[in-house]
């Protein structure tokens, strides 16, 4: 199983620029999007270095103050988290299980949804995704226009992230648009099962 994403990818920005700060590891990963498309929260990231240290795969290399400013702590990576990051990265790289899509529990309940909630919620992720897929798109633009120097600007790499979630979402789309077509031709028929709790019957079939 591969590891959360926070403590993996904490560790392999501490292992880029080292010795570093735990400031610059924050605005390193958020230079990447990392709260987008690993979900991993600004604050978790302080968090993550203490139990790195904590476990013993990174260490503090030195502790400043500047006047009354809170201190700031230098880490480095120790021999066992450089061990444990090349561990966490083949696990990473080898977990082929799909993470499940929030979406799944709401299909599961097709035949007890609302018709036509459930034709404008597809619309209305129709439209997110697209917008999703030209923001990403622009952002490939600016990472690769940039010097890929991780030091100054978002590693050109950081494109094939994005590249990945263009891929997937593009999928989630076509998806969402054939799901709309199968609605409203009738063609899954899918609110014709009568039961309790089942919307009425009067809003299946086609729909114009």
């Amino acid at each position: 199983m591969a590891p959360p994403p926070t403590r993996q990818l904490v560790l392999a920005i501490v292992r880029l620029l080292q010795p570093v700060h735990g400031y610059d590891v924050r605005r390193e990963l958020m230079s990447w999007g990392a709260e987008d498309w690993a979900n991993i929260a600004p604050g978790s990231i302080y968090g993550a270095l203490k139990t790195l240290e904590q476990d013993g795969l990174i260490s503090v290399v030195d502790t400043s103050r500047d006047g009354h400013r809170p201190a700031r702590t230098t880490y480095r990576v120790t021999d066992e988290g450089e061990k444990q990051y090349h561990s966490m990265l083949r696990d990473a790289w080898w977990d082929a299980k799909p993470a499940p899509h929030p979406l799944l529990a709401a299909v599961a309940q097709l035949p007890f949804s609302n018709h036509d909630d459930v034709l404008a919620a597809l619309k209305a992720r129709q439209h997110r995704l697209t917008s999703d897929i030209l923001v990403a798109e622009r952002e490939i633009e600016r990472i690769q226009s940039g010097s890929g120097d991780p030091l100054h600007d978002t590693p050109f790499h950081v494109s094939a992230m994005h590249r990945l979630n263009i891929a997937l979402a593009k999928a989630e789309l076509a998806w969402a648009q054939d799901m709309v077509h199968r609605i409203k031709s009738g063609d899954q028929g899918v609110w014709s099962w009568e039961g309790p709790g089942n919307p009425p019957s009067s809003s299946a079939g086609p729909v114009p």
